[in-house]
């Protein structure tokens, strides 16, 4: 089976960020890299789509063009503010209709020396799935969006996603969520790291008081981010 990733971005990420990030993963994956951009950009096999504004609706337009673009059977999903070990990419999904995550990663509170994980820490960026699989569940996302009328201008967090939950598998129906697909979860055996900066896209909830409508995660964890075995980001970042 044919592993590659699928990378999306609207080039808004600190460019220091964003360089650091793409070198970790083409020395972490040795592989196909379809990336869509709003602007051209040097990294893999890129798709530019300029008129995409950063909205919901136009990140899954950009993740639908990857999964079309790609040739793999398995797809990775990353992004341009994430830091993937290699171990990441040894996965390999036991399934064809699952969506699989990695919940060995941390939130970086960048620059900070300050990162957090709990126990339910699911991540689109940590997902690894079937391409088939994939494909299908974001077309069917793309079809109701479409359907809805939804606003592909508004550059905010929208309400809408948050009701239908941005990880496949993650929120069932019965909740609000966009579908009932099937979850799993692996560990790798180095942690990822999830940067956590002021242009994120979605609330960074790197410290409790970010958990406005839940309560914090029981298993809620802090560690020195300069301490996350497997890495050395004070040297990488010349913190």
């Amino acid at each position: 089976m044919k592993k590659g990733c699928i990378y999306y971005t609207v080039n808004r990420v600190n460019p220091k960020i964003m360089s650091i990030c793409q070198k970790q993963l083409r020395d972490s994956f040795n592989g196909e890299i379809v990336s869509v951009s709003t602007k051209p950009i040097d990294f893999g096999r890129n798709i530019c789509l300029p008129d995409l504004k950063r909205s919901y609706p136009g990140m899954v337009k950009r993740i639908l063009t990857a999964l079309e673009n790609s040739t793999a059977d398995i797809v990775f999903f990353t992004e341009d503010d994430d830091l993937y070990n290699p171990t990441h990419f040894e996965f390999n999904p036991p399934r064809t209709d699952t969506f699989y995550y990695n919940l060995s990663n941390w939130r970086w509170q960048y620059p900070l020396d300050r990162a957090i994980n709990y126990d339910t820490l699911i991540s689109l960026s940590m997902m690894c799935c079937y391409r088939q699989l994939a494909l299908k569940h974001f077309q069917e996302r793309m079809d109701r969006i479409i359907k809805e009328g939804w606003n592909w201008d508004y550059e905010g967090e929208s309400s809408q996603a948050r009701r239908w939950g941005y990880e496949p598998g993650n929120k069932p129906t019965i909740k609000g969520g966009f579908s009932d697909d099937k979850l799993e979860i692996w560990k790798s055996a180095i942690p990822n790291i999830d940067i956590r900066h002021k242009d994120t896209y979605t609330m960074g909830k790197t410290t409790k008081k970010e958990f406005r409508h839940v309560p914090p995660p029981e298993t809620w964890r802090e560690t020195k981010a300069f301490d996350i075995p497997g890495w050395n980001l004070r040297k990488m970042f010349n913190l």
